[in-house]
């Protein structure tokens, strides 16, 4: 006892802030829990057919811990549990030693990225009239043939927040609201189209108008725009999820779609035979936008924590995937035409 006290006495106490997980589930699905633990410290009891566990996590793994032990029980059974209290501190060397080796994520809880998300759901008046006056302001860029009044267009356009609010309600299993983001983001792209077609229409009656080196870029199909759009969709995600500031992967979105929607009421107004090349490079890049953003949940494990929502979720998932890959079809057919 003696011995004892004094090792406890030169050991340095490690406070950490922890969570404390309790478990009860069926002893049927008991192997699928200890699987979802195994690499946690935890204890373990029998009430009858029910088995209990208690384990202790350090507050960032919480939420992905919490997910994989949703993800193996069935907790429509009402006899299955989980329980999150907050504890001030846990003593423990053992665990001090996994909060040192833990590489922070830094992840939003993904309640909290739906919060975030909802603003884009729904017609904003403000939103509206930004995307309209950045659209305007990269059409005079492109008569210029300026790349930085084109590039303080991109910083207006709030083109990004629909394109990760789909995805994101994709992921989790809320299509509708999904739905409603494109739906504003097509508006936001119809709008600067409209906008540019009519300028142009009216400037052209008072002054000449040539097609610029920068209006030309916008008219090359290459395939290679296809990729950049799916990688700036995951690094939306990516910027959303981890909190790296909004502008900076909305102005690469923008880049994507505000310049080519602005040659497209361009080339309506001065050259209808060639409209469709930068309406189907617009069109390309919402589609590998879209991609990039639905692949980045997977990939980041964000999605939904039930059980049955995480398989209603992978369906719908399933299902977007394959309409965008539909989609990208048909547009290859009108491309080669």
């Amino acid at each position: 006892m003696k011995r004892y006290r004094k090792v406890l006495k030169h050991t340095p106490p490690y406070f950490i802030k922890m969570k404390k997980i309790t478990i009860i589930v069926n002893e049927n699905e008991a192997a699928k829990v200890e699987e979802a633990i195994k690499d946690n410290l935890y204890f373990s009891t029998y009430f009858g057919r029910l088995k209990k566990y208690e384990l202790y996590v350090v507050e960032e793994n919480l939420d992905e811990l919490v997910r994989e032990i949703q993800s193996s029980i069935d907790l429509r059974k009402k006899e299955n549990v989980i329980a999150v209290s907050s504890l001030d501190f846990v003593v423990s060397s053992h665990l001090q030693r996994k909060e040192k080796k833990l590489i922070s994520k830094e992840k939003s809880p993904v309640e909290e990225l739906i919060t975030s998300s909802l603003k884009y759901t729904k017609f904003d008046p403000h939103y509206f009239l930004l995307t309209s006056i950045a659209g305007i302001i990269a059409l005079t860029g492109l008569f210029m043939n300026n790349i930085a009044v084109i590039i303080g267009a991109m910083l207006l356009s709030p083109l990004l927040g629909p394109i990760y609010t789909f995805a994101l309600n994709i992921a989790v299993g809320r299509a509708r609201d999904g739905l409603k983001s494109i739906g504003n983001l097509l508006l936001y792209i119809s709008t600067v189209i409209l906008l540019s077609y009519f300028i142009t229409l009216l400037l052209s009656n008072f002054i000449p108008l040539s097609i610029t080196q920068e209006i030309l870029l916008r008219l090359d199909k290459n395939p290679i725009y296809l990729l950049i759009a799916f990688l700036l969709g995951f690094a939306s995600v990516l910027s959303f999820s981890k909190g790296i500031s909004e502008s900076i992967a909305g102005i690469a979105i923008a880049a994507a779609l505000l310049p080519p929607a602005a040659v497209t009421g361009i080339s309506l107004a001065l050259s209808p035979e060639i409209y469709l090349r930068p309406l189907i490079l617009t069109l390309e890049n919402v589609l590998g936008l879209m991609a990039g953003a639905l692949f980045a949940f997977p990939v980041l494990k964000i999605g939904p924590r039930k059980y049955y929502e995480k398989e209603k979720a992978g369906k719908f998932m399933i299902r977007v995937a394959l309409v965008i890959s539909l989609l990208f079809l048909l547009l290859f057919f009108f491309a080669i035409m």
